[in-house]
């Protein structure tokens, strides 16, 4: 596959903005002579949440699990499946173990699917948990919506060619415990690595789109850069502690930081609604990982021309919110010190939340999202570079400047507003 194929696609509710609220997904009804079977449906409705199923297979205004929401990539459109009950245009007449070779080894019973669908990851779900969730899949009421999820151009059309990129990137195998590590940890890495395909997003791709060798050390995707997870003080997770992951997962904010794009859509549709004990195993996980040392760049000086005026556009247009030191507001408005993702070598998200404005993460914990309003309006291309020059060397930051150029490249991949003349 060409490059980016697998970034761009592997999270297809990355590109649709969707968020839905887990209470949409249907529960079963069940009599009560059928406790063993309700019980395994509402695990399999737990999976799905942790797998995050509804925003990949529900388009924009549709019908949950119905499929339609399409993935524009530089070489066509794929669109996510239908994979409610209905027998004619989802998944009514398959079998489990056609659901089971699409879900853990990317084989549909039309051919391979593309890895828009993250079965590089879900190949470690264990067998209770496929079936599981296999339980609850199979009571989605059927929705019909036929869907042509193939629209890619010539070559890339052609399913049989994946067998050779499966051989070359798909290590088609189930998790294994580490004996090593504590029953915690590995539960941890088990959710990790497996139903939420967290490396899917924050794993750097080789040039055909498969996973490089630098797990979790970030990647860019659809305009947004998913931030280093490794333990690495300067632009990753090495200042955190396992409570700060917890908060952060469970609320979308905590006291360095408040998700952003992509991440507010797993955090509100996910994450959140996991169990305190699957999120204390998810950060035990993370925090076990080795260290990882990066020597951070020597900052700009405060007498670079950049940091000079990118210092007064802050002033002026970012101090009322992230106050004149940087710290921001605990809990809802990001510390600008010291911060991983202002450190990242890539600013693509930076730029995307200062050029388009963002929604903060309305979850259980954190009901009241703290937004932050688009720039791009008001803002020339080089104000816009000063000032995230400015952030990206003060308060302790290290980071290459932005240039003007950076700036408008980023404008016109984002589609984002002009700014207005002055």
């Amino acid at each position: 596959m060409a490059r980016n194929l697998l970034q761009r696609a592997l999270r297809i509710s990355f590109r649709s903005g969707i968020v839905f609220s887990v209470a949409a997904l249907p529960v079963c009804t069940v009599r009560a002579e059928d406790a063993p079977t309700s019980a395994r449906i509402e695990h399999g409705r737990y999976l799905a949440v942790a797998g995050d199923c509804l925003a990949c297979h529900t388009a924009t205004g549709g019908q949950p699990f119905a499929g339609g929401l399409d993935l524009k990539t530089p070489f066509g459109i794929i669109t996510t499946s239908n994979i409610t009950s209905d027998k004619e245009t989802g998944i009514g007449n398959w079998t489990f173990q056609q659901f089971e070779n699409a879900v853990r080894h990317g084989k549909g019973p039309n051919g391979h699917l593309y890895p828009a669908m993250p079965y590089t990851a879900y190949s470690q779900i264990s067998d209770p948990d496929i079936a599981d969730l296999w339980e609850y899949i199979r009571t989605l009421p059927p929705v019909n919506h036929k869907v042509e999820s193939n629209k890619l151009p010539f070559p890339y059309n052609i399913r049989s060619l994946l067998v050779f990129w499966n051989l070359l990137f798909f290590n088609d195998s189930a998790f294994v415990a580490d004996a090593s590590k504590s029953e915690e940890i590995n539960r941890g890495a088990y959710l990790v690595n497996g139903l939420e395909h967290c490396g899917t997003c924050h794993t750097p791709k080789n040039v055909f789109g498969g996973d490089t060798k630098k797990t979790f050390q970030g990647a860019s995707l659809q305009g947004w850069y998913a931030p280093d997870l490794t333990n690495n003080a300067h632009t990753g997770l090495g200042r955190w502690t396992e409570d700060d992951i917890v908060t952060y997962l469970r609320s979308g904010t905590n006291r360095y930081t408040a998700a952003s794009g992509p991440m507010t859509e797993a955090i509100v549709n996910s994450t959140q609604h996991l169990t305190d004990a699957d999120l204390r195993a998810i950060a035990a996980y993370f925090k076990s990982l080795p260290p990882r040392t990066v020597s951070p760049p020597q900052p700009l000086p405060a007498s670079n021309e950049q940091v000079k005026a990118g210092q007064q556009e802050f002033v002026v247009e970012c101090s009322a919110c992230h106050r004149s030191n940087g710290k921001g507001i605990s809990n809802m408005i990001p510390d600008l010190q010291n911060n991983p993702a202002i450190n990242a070598v890539n600013p693509d998200s930076l730029l995307n939340i200062v050029l388009k404005g963002t929604e903060g993460p309305a979850t259980h914990a954190n009901p009241t999202g703290a937004a932050m309003p688009s720039f791009g309006w008001k803002l020339q291309d080089a104000q816009i570079a000063d000032v995230l020059t400015y952030v990206r060397n003060s308060w302790g930051n290290a980071a290459p400047a932005i240039s003007a150029a950076n700036v408008s490249k980023a404008r016109t991949a984002l589609n984002a507003q002009p700014a207005v003349p002055r």
